[in-house]
């Protein structure tokens, strides 16, 4: 049953198998947004001024080994291919590497103390990011590899969008049990915690290997390898200007999310005042975003996977803009504000669940344009773009808080804000997310260059590749 095909030409096997990618990796990478805070404070009793230097050497090398990685699989398969293909041999290099950096990072700190500690976490830290790295730009990348049609592209997309969705979640219902049985500032909750979810996903990661297959692969020759340098990436944003489109977008959603996801508690809080109602926003997304990814597929097929993703965050900009509009002319109760703001974010994440296929369509682009395949590269690249989203996100809102005079102390006595913070928060938190998705969707209309006559023009220099391979 799983290895009928259905009309994309992809198994339904293939499908399943991409998405436990995101899957399996998600099952550790998940703690290390929710639970890591609570373990470096509570259970290492880090210095929280060290721990902002430590966080800030952390989020450089997070920035440039994506880019670094990618470049180096790019490089190595030039030099000699590998007969598994271009990415799934890093994955089974990593998987066991993934797992055994994870459990190491959540247990052997704890038996250190002082100076010693914050070595040893550090080396932990770093050594774990670069395994997760050399799991995640080959996962990503291989989408490329197996898709070929916007409708291919959005279906392993979706599977993506399902299998990070459950990966985030399980550790999430793992970690909370254990700390409850065990205590909060007990090591030994984190590291069996730890453990769990790392051979757990250690388990979906070699599925993820087995069920997928590289079917857009042309192997290079071995001679070409100095062809490809580590500098292309400066030329792919000079002559691609599909992929520089992605990467505004990454920038523009990522800041969205991020300054989101960090000032949402006072929207609901001090706003709103019903803070609790929360929990119904994030069960409300849950059955949208998976219905959303059920659909995707077949409104790609319809409409295209980039004018989908347009349309979608043009929807959820006006969604914004008109809440906005309301919040300044009316007392908006807050389960119209929750109802609202969901709807409006579940058409704005459509671009974040089908990216991916565009990241792949970017990538035969720029193979069209200059006769180099250099998946890795981009979307490593790609991936860069998005933390520096991120990293603006996190920081700009908290500033933004600031500047907004938001008062801590009126909040913990339970007194209400001053008006013109009132108004500032509702700009962050409605109006600011209106703004960076239509930054998402300018890019998309006006930078993004991937026209049918180009598309038609691609698939024919495809054609002639491979058929020039089968010959050889």
């Amino acid at each position: 049953m799983m290895s009928k095909k259905p009309a994309t030409g992809l198994t339904k096997k293939q499908i399943v198998g991409y998405g436990l990618g995101d899957f399996g990796g998600c099952m550790t990478f998940a703690l290390m947004g929710s639970m890591v805070t609570r373990y470096y404070v509570n259970v290492l009793k880090i210095n929280t001024a060290v721990l902002a230097v430590l966080l800030l050497v952390w989020n450089i090398w997070d920035a440039v080994n994506d880019p670094m990685m990618g470049a180096l699989m790019d490089k190595m398969f030039a030099k000699k291919a590998h007969p598994q293909g271009k990415f799934r041999p890093w994955l089974l290099r990593a998987t066991p590497l993934l797992a055994i950096t994870s459990i190491a990072f959540w247990t052997v700190p704890t038996f250190f103390e002082g100076t010693a500690l914050i070595c040893v976490l550090f080396v932990c830290k770093i050594l774990y990011e670069g395994c997760y790295t050399m799991f995640n730009i080959p996962m990503g990348s291989l989408l490329s590899a197996m898709a070929d049609t916007d409708e291919e592209r959005a279906s392993l997309s979706s599977a993506r969008g399902f299998g990070g969705t459950i990966g985030n979640i399980i550790p999430m219902m793992i970690f909370p049990i254990l700390l409850n049985k065990f205590g909060d500032s007990n090591p030994t909750g984190y590291g069996l915690g730890a453990t769990v979810c790392a051979l757990i996903g250690a388990v979906i990661c070699y599925l993820h290997y087995s069920w997928t297959e590289e079917r857009n692969i042309v192997a290079s020759a071995p001679e070409a390898a100095d062809n490809i340098k580590f500098s292309d990436i400066f030329q792919v944003f000079k002559r691609n200007r599909a992929f520089l489109a992605l990467c505004i977008h990454g920038i523009c959603i990522c800041t969205n999310q991020y300054v989101s996801q960090t000032l949402g508690t006072y929207m609901y809080a001090d706003v709103l005042g019903n803070i609790s109602i929360m929990s119904l926003a994030s069960a409300a997304s849950m059955p949208i975003m998976f219905i959303t990814l059920l659909i995707a597929p077949k409104l790609a097929k319809k409409l295209g996977l980039e004018n989908m993703i347009r349309y979608c965050l043009l929807i959820g900009c006006a969604s914004n803009l008109l809440l906005f509009a309301a919040h300044m002319l009316f007392t908006v109760p807050a389960m119209v504000h929750m109802i609202w703001t969901t709807i409006a974010s579940a058409f704005g994440s459509v671009s974040i669940y089908m990216q991916w296929g565009l990241v792949g369509e970017a990538i035969d682009y720029n193979e069209y344009l200059t006769g180099k395949r250099t998946e890795g590269s981009i979307y490593g690249t790609f991936n860069l773009s998005r933390r520096i989203g991120q990293t603006i996100g996190n920081s700009a809102a908290v500033l933004m808080l600031g500047w907004i005079g938001y008062d801590a102390a009126i909040a913990a006595a339970g007194a209400t804000q001053a008006g013109s913070v009132i108004v500032g928060i509702k700009v962050l938190c409605v109006l600011l997310p209106a703004i960076f998705t239509l930054g998402s969707w300018l890019a998309f209309k006006f930078v993004w260059n991937i026209t049918p006559d180009i598309r038609a023009k691609m698939a024919a220099y495809t054609a002639e590749k491979k058929a020039a391979a089968a010959k050889n």
